[in-house]
């Protein structure tokens, strides 16, 4: 029997799945259908000038919170950027330009450091976080999953570990020291229609050892 939790996540991913992508061909069954939006979803960096609505914001960042992460500790932390000044400063010479043209940004940020019980078993201690990168783009992946489920489109463009970037959104959004900005996804109504690449690549698959 479900647990009203995941009947609640279930009923979600029915609800973005349902909103297939303009370019998609509706699937017969639910595992047709994620594995038609896995393959489908492709990059997109020209974008209208039609905003999101916030309940599509909202979507996006639930999708993103329903990522796995690491002892459920849920790290992350998204700045969602939708003032064209704003957007525009995160520019960097020609790096990014995309940024002023998508009408939202949802920069996905992460707690690099955690608070867990001492190995000997003594009080809680702050220590390095090492998986609050994984985490993060387990969570920025959900989200463009769902962008394009929902006929919209994006482009994961990376921050970390590049210090001109991370530093100059650091700066711009005010980031605190131990928050690290992971990635800016640019995301918008797709103004093109680029296919999708074929990655399938059966060489790099190995069975039981190298």
């Amino acid at each position: 029997m479900k647990t009203p939790l995941k009947a609640a996540a279930a009923l979600f991913f029915a609800a973005c799945i349902a909103m297939s992508c303009q370019n998609s061909t509706p699937a017969s069954d639910p595992a047709s259908a994620v594995l038609e939006n896995i393959a489908t979803r492709t990059s997109i960096r020209q974008f209208t000038e039609t905003p999101l609505t916030e309940d599509e914001i909202e979507t996006l960042l639930k999708a993103g919170m329903a990522a796995p992460t690491a002892i459920n500790y849920q790290p992350w932390h998204f700045i969602v950027v939708t003032d064209p000044e704003v957007r525009a400063s995160l520019v960097s010479g020609r790096v990014n330009t995309m940024y002023a043209q998508a009408p939202c940004l949802i920069v996905v940020c992460g707690e690099t450091n955690w608070v867990r019980r001492s190995p000997d078993g003594g009080e809680p201690v702050e220590t390095e976080n090492g998986n609050w990168a994984v985490d993060c783009s387990l969570a920025g992946e959900n989200i463009m999953l769902a962008a394009h489920a929902m006929g919209l489109g994006g482009v994961w463009t990376a921050c970390y570990p590049y210090p001109d970037r991370y530093e100059l959104v650091k700066e711009k959004l005010g980031i605190p020291e131990t928050v690290m900005p992971l990635t800016v996804l640019a995301l918008g109504h797709p103004a093109e229609n680029p296919q999708p690449k074929d990655k399938w690549k059966p060489e790099k698959i190995h069975r039981d050892r190298w």
